[in-house]
């Protein structure tokens, strides 16, 4: 939608095939339904420091259409915005309909006409394309076609690789696309004791066994699932991790890192004074959720009916060093039908970063996920769509 518009925008006759019966149905579900349309980094390279892959490719891009832009395009189209932790910008309604009805005013003040079609095939000649023939049987001429059709996350929303079929008509190179930005498998099956547990304001670290060094860690929301993790802070880390073999990822979460291990050593002191002769199992009440006192009991080899007055000083230390660093295995990524972006897609060296126009097919562009370029969390994929389809939407304006 952005593409089309911005190319209208400039003049230009558009028509938007879309094989939903309504454009942006995954926009409606981002940000749990609120859209996270982007992240209001200032500086371009720190934008680039939360884009893992390929983000030198979004350079231009970027310069034509920063996160202030992004906000100043939706302001003006009637959609106020907001700024939340993590620089994560939302409208002020927390509505995302709000963000996919402006895109498609955006489209419709424009001259954009819309048909409920889906490309299967591109038309060519002699090095150009020329059009593209539909899974009906319609075909359509066109001087330019830009092919912005999502990766293979979320296939119900409409996105099932079908801009990875359409690029190797053109002779386009795919990179294997893999789920990112997805929850995460535990090799420990107590993950469903906990399970819809939200924790807020937790840190985790992941390490990889085999370099023997951490790789990721984060701040913020985790979810515990009835397979192992999710949430914001997993998702991020997901993006982290190549090859997973048996054993190689630990994931570490700090339930209390406000805490230091003395603060923390402190604090259970003063919690086993207030109650010396309850369990253990009902001493920890103040101190960590719910569900998870029996886990951690459990994984501290500590009697849970013991009194705290008869734990010694070693357990209870013990005790707050498995609340400072909850350990899990990491086995596997979910699906990708079940990851917010798909890594992998059209290979960015076969496509120019200064129009987004194919290298191999003259008239031919790509913009968003359908390109091999993802980033973590946060607003910054959106982002990446965004721009992408105003500067693909410019530079086939100009065919």
């Amino acid at each position: 939608m952005m593409a089309a518009g911005q190319a209208a925008a400039l003049g230009v006759q558009v028509l938007l095939l879309e094989r939903n019966s309504r454009p942006g149905r995954k926009l409606m579900i981002t940000g749990k339904g609120r859209c996270n349309v982007t992240n209001a980094c200032t500086l371009l390279n720190d934008l680039m420091d939360f884009i893992p892959s390929n983000g030198r490719f979004l350079y231009s891009a970027f310069s034509r259409m920063m996160p202030y832009d992004v906000i100043d395009f939706f302001e003006a189209l009637g959609v106020p915005m907001k700024i939340e932790r993590g620089n994560r910008v939302f409208p002020e309604s927390d509505k995302a309909v709000d963000v996919v009805d402006a895109l498609d005013k955006f489209c419709k003040q424009n001259g954009v006409k819309r048909y409920e079609e889906r490309a299967v095939a591109l038309l060519q000649d002699d090095g150009h394309v020329t059009g593209v023939k539909c899974e009906s049987g319609n075909i359509y001429h066109a001087d330019a076609v830009i092919v912005a059709t999502g990766g293979m996350s979320y296939p119900l929303t409409g996105s099932t690789g079908d801009g990875y079929t359409l690029a190797k008509q053109a002779g386009h190179t795919i990179v294997d696309p893999k789920p990112s930005l997805v929850p995460l498998e535990t090799q420990e099956k107590w993950v469903k004791e906990a399970q819809g547990l939200a924790l807020k304001n937790v840190r985790i670290s992941v390490y990889d066994n085999e370099k023997f060094c951490e790789i990721y860690s984060d701040f913020g929301e985790m979810l515990f699932t009835h397979f192992g993790v999710s949430g914001p802070i997993i998702l991020s880390a997901s993006a982290h991790l190549s090859e997973i073999t048996q054993d190689r990822y630990q994931l570490f979460i700090d339930l209390k890192p406000a805490l230091s291990h003395e603060q923390l050593d402190a604090r259970i002191l003063r919690d086993f004074a207030e109650m010396p002769n309850k369990a253990l199992a009902n001493a920890l009440a103040k101190l960590l959720p719910k569900s998870l006192i029996p886990v951690v009991v459990r994984l501290s080899g500590i009697p849970s009916d013991l009194r705290v007055n008869q734990i010694t000083r070693d357990d209870r230390q013990a005790l707050g060093a498995l609340i400072k660093e909850l350990p899990l295995t990491i086995t596997k990524k979910r699906p990708i039908e079940e990851a917010i972006i798909t890594a992998g897609g059209v290979n960015v060296s076969q496509v120019s970063p200064k129009t987004m126009e194919s290298k191999l097919l003259k008239g031919l562009y790509f913009a968003g996920e359908v390109l091999d370029v993802d980033a973590y969390t946060g607003g910054f994929n959106l982002q990446i769509a965004f721009a992408t389809g105003n500067l693909a939407g410019t530079s086939a304006a100009s065919e």
